[in-house]
């Protein structure tokens, strides 16, 4: 509880392409299934373990995608990995300011992600987090935040899970 009442759970801002479906590694050998598009529409959703949900739901945050999969991160994915439908991210069109951030190493997704958060503790993980992209975080936005590289070969693990757990129970120990 905190003094304007209960405590409001962290964001965890959620990238598609490299954490949950990640490019690299050995063959994918996971039935597609019968959710969401069939295997053959997309061979790289047979990379997708499909027990990630379960493990994110578990972690305390309040999910939304920041993805270009869009809306369609809700019926192709999120059925996969035994999510709920989750709030989605829709991408402006770039600003000035935003069209000046990839050149100078920002990611593009910055901007709206930490406008989106208002404030609010998040994490987000993607795979294409740079230093300039923590930078800008540290400096524009007032609360905490969490930004998690992952490695888009093998997707998220049990360390970067383990991180985002462990982040998300400090949170809690100083409210």
């Amino acid at each position: 509880m905190t003094a304007e009442g209960p405590s409001v759970r962290p964001l965890l801002f959620l990238d598609v392409d490299g954490p949950l479906l990640p490019f690299g590694g050995p063959t994918p050998s996971r039935s597609g299934g019968s959710q969401g598009l069939p295997i053959e529409a997309s061979p790289l959703l047979a990379r997708i373990d499909p027990g990630v949900g379960r493990r994110l739901a578990a972690l305390g945050y309040e999910l939304v995608w920041a993805t270009t999969w869009g809306e369609e991160a809700n019926e192709c994915i999120a059925p996969r990995i035994g999510l709920p439908p989750l709030e989605v991210i829709h991408w402006p069109e770039p600003s000035a300011a935003e069209e000046r951030d990839v050149p100078a190493g920002r990611h593009w997704k910055t901007r709206p992600i930490v406008a989106w958060a208002a404030g609010r503790a998040f994490a987000w993980v993607d795979d294409e987090i740079t230093r300039a992209d923590h930078a800008w975080v540290a400096a524009h936005h007032a609360g905490p935040a969490l930004l998690r590289q992952v490695d888009p070969r093998v997707g998220l693990t049990a360390d970067d899970l383990d991180v985002l757990a462990s982040w998300a129970e400090a949170l809690g120990d100083t409210t």
